[in-house]
């Protein structure tokens, strides 16, 4: 393979693991919010014993998605420097507002968050709780952002010229309200929830299914599964808000998405096997006319193919069309599962479902795959360029950079990678299988305790910190 393919390969692999993460972190953010709202309201010591459970979860994997989203950083300067310099200005401004706007939001608070148990009161956790859950959204909207601008770059001139030229922001509001970013930026936080959401669900299910923590799962899985069906419900509406964008903005990607070769009225492919060559798509279930319903409400409506576009300016065919239609078959499987959930909850039987509850502990590899596949669709389907019409992935390439290097690289990071994923995935195991702390315990230990102020948390940190813990009395 030559650099050009290695490097995006590499990239590919550090981008797609690392975003195993921060979906998790979003979705699990909310699910924290509505916990500790929950036990704000009630005072059930149950749902304390939640929070402090998802908790645990949510710091391993912060750090996790911490560590592995570094290495990004440093490929944008290695493998894709004529990128790095043409782009610096406008990605430059997106990543300082995540770190103003989001990193500092988010680990600002974090630290009470999961170290404040017992030393702030609830009310003070819990506005912690919803500072790094606004946090970690902040960071996905400034990411999410940046990239919807090299699908739709606005706002912005160019200097130079050649290998010298540079985008420079005109209008700062413009590329942030880029055509693209608010339908992606939409269509991605609901995926997060979807993740988060079923990931609770899975463990919870896991629970019920093993009789242990039953209330505590319980609790846990009703939670989720309210945040689920909101997010599967509201992910359909954007998905097609999404499509009919893309349409307008990125025809040659949906033409690539949908297989549609001529100009003209189009069906919609169920499934199938694109052709170039013979410009078909093999074994091709189609729905005749519905595409062109979709986009523009009238089954007869022409839709751009991909005749209207040079062959060096279309985009692969094969693995956009596959990704995205894996994604929208999950997404409906998703839809199906959540909402028969959501139906026996309230007849009361949930529970009970033996086979539903299985079906929930193997679902939560089902909204990572469909996150995955959607991000390889959309990027995949920008192709040949990495700034769409401006700059050909070809030229955005380091000419320093040789392919044995990058092969190495990809080699040791992918070593890597599987330790990291491994002990992600133990320490997980361990604070699963040790389960919730016991909300009676939890109840006893604040007998006669009433939650302290900011001075007494501070006094009382400081006290621990020097080998000397006051009592209550000492305190008075």
């Amino acid at each position: 393979m030559d650099v050009l393919m290695l490097s995006r390969l590499q990239f590919a692999l550090t981008i797609m693991f690392h975003y195993l993460f921060p979906p998790l972190s979003i979705g699990l953010g909310v699910v924290l919010v509505i916990i500790e709202g929950l036990h704000l309201k009630t005072r059930n010591p149950q749902y304390e014993a939640m929070a402090r459970f998802w908790t645990r979860i949510f710091a391993v994997n912060f750090a996790v998605g911490v560590a592995t989203g570094l290495v990004m950083e440093f490929e944008f300067g290695t493998n894709w420097a004529t990128y790095s310099r043409y782009v610096g200005d406008v990605f430059g401004s997106a990543l300082a507002a995540e770190g103003v706007f989001a990193f500092f939001l988010e680990s600002g608070f974090l630290a009470i968050l999961v170290f404040g148990w017992d030393r702030v009161g609830p009310k003070m956790h819990f506005f912690a709780t919803l500072m790094v859950a606004m946090g970690s959204m902040f960071s996905a909207i400034w990411i999410v952002i940046a990239n919807s601008w090299m699908h739709t770059p606005a706002g912005f001139h160019v200097v130079g010229e050649g290998l010298e030229a540079r985008a420079q922001i005109v209008d700062f509001w413009a590329m942030v309200f880029n055509p693209s970013a608010m339908h992606r930026l939409g269509h991605v936080i609901l995926g997060c929830y979807l993740q988060g959401a079923f990931f609770v669900m899975s463990v919870s299910a896991w629970y019920v299914l093993r009789k242990r923590h039953l209330d505590f799962a319980k609790k846990s899985f009703t939670v989720a599964l309210g945040l689920a069906t909101f997010a599967v419900v509201a992910i359909g509406a954007s998905g097609h808000g999404q499509a009919v964008a893309v349409a307008e903005n990125q025809p040659a990607k949906l033409a690539a998405f949908e297989g549609h070769f001529e100009t003209g009225p189009a069906g919609l492919y169920i499934a199938g096997i694109p052709d170039a060559e013979t410009q078909t798509v093999k074994h091709g279930v189609q729905i005749p006319g519905l595409l062109s319903l979709l986009i523009h409400g009238d089954a007869e409506a022409p839709v751009t193919g991909l005749d209207e576009f040079a062959p060096e300016d279309r985009p692969p065919l094969f693995i956009p069309f596959a990704a995205y239609h894996v994604m929208v078959a999950i997404g409906f499987f998703l839809m199906g599962l959540v909402l028969l959930a959501l139906f026996l909850r309230w007849r009361g039987t949930l529970f009970e479902k033996r086979w539903l509850m299985w079906t929930f502990v193997l679902a939560v590899i089902a909204p990572i795959i469909a996150n995955q596949a959607g991000w390889v669709a959309a990027e995949v389907g920008r192709q040949p360029w990495v700034v769409h019409g401006l700059l050909r992935t070809s030229d955005a390439l380091s000419k320093a950079v040789v392919a044995s290097q990058v092969l190495a690289s990809i080699f040791l990071f992918a070593f890597i990678y599987l330790l990291l994923f491994a002990v992600w995935v133990y320490v997980l195991n361990e604070k699963i299988r040790h389960g919730p702390k016991d909300p009676d315990a939890l109840v006893a230990s604040h007998e006669g305790d009433g939650p302290p102020s900011l001075l007494e948390a501070a006094s009382r940190r400081t006290d621990q910190s020097s080998g000397y813990s006051m009592t209550q009395e000492d305190r008075s």
